[in-house]
């Protein structure tokens, strides 16, 4: 093995060094893809009163909607809210271009809630956190664009 660089280990980077490792790998990928592309989504769920009770958090890239938290306050879940959060999230991503869309999710969180919405498992973690039994599932699904539209 060479001896002339040395290895740091760290969990509180200079962000400058962040952003250099992910600058590297963006124009390592623009030989082989398209620029990403990638643009925030977050829809918030807001109460009466203004308050924030929930809200979705995710991104778009390469034709990709990334769902990344589903969050709803106990007071508003069993409302259909949740539904609504992903259907406007998916229909902001397929106005963006997207077609498809992918998530993951802990099985003692809403595996049947992201199945009912057409989500489908293709692939799956066991013993996550490790000791505990769980599974982390990931899941994806095709995005259609409305009817009379391409």
């Amino acid at each position: 093995m060479p001896d002339n660089c040395t290895i740091t280990l760290t969990d509180q980077p200079n962000p400058d060094d962040v952003k250099f490792v992910e600058d590297g790998l963006a124009t390592y990928n623009l030989r082989f893809a398209p620029p990403y592309g990638t643009q925030r989504l977050v829809v918030l769920l807001h109460d009466t009163a203004g308050k924030l009770v929930g809200g979705l958090l995710g991104l778009t890239w390469w034709g990709w909607l990334r769902i990344d938290i589903v969050w709803l306050d106990e007071a508003v879940r069993g409302q259909a809210w949740g539904t609504r959060l992903i259907e406007t999230a998916e229909a902001e991503a397929i106005r963006r271009g997207c077609r498809h869309a992918f998530l993951d999710t802990m099985s003692f969180q809403a595996l049947p809630f992201y199945r009912k919405l057409g989500y489908l498992v293709f692939g799956e973690l066991d013993d996550l956190p490790m000791g505990v039994g769980h599974k982390m599932h990931f899941l994806q699904k095709t995005l259609q664009p409305p009817e009379g539209t391409a």
